[in-house]
């Protein structure tokens, strides 16, 4: 999703404050982001790119219009 937008790994660790490591992991599902993290890649991504934060959202915590209330 990241190549997809133009987006390095490296640009959004540094945004994020976090190790390459850690993104690397959470990006090659070797370990999954907490909550908190989840909330802050998303802001990371709008700030870098708000088509990739969308999509993020869509991938990772699904398609809002097809949960049911």
């Amino acid at each position: 999703m990241l190549e997809t937008h133009g987006i390095r790994q490296t640009k959004l660790a540094d945004v994020l404050g976090v190790g390459r490591s850690n993104l690397y992991r959470w990006v090659n599902e070797v370990r999954d982001p907490t909550s908190e993290t989840v909330v802050g890649i998303v802001k990371a991504l709008e700030g870098i790119n708000p088509d990739a934060a969308a999509e993020f959202r869509r991938l990772y915590m699904g398609d809002e219009s097809q949960r049911e209330d």
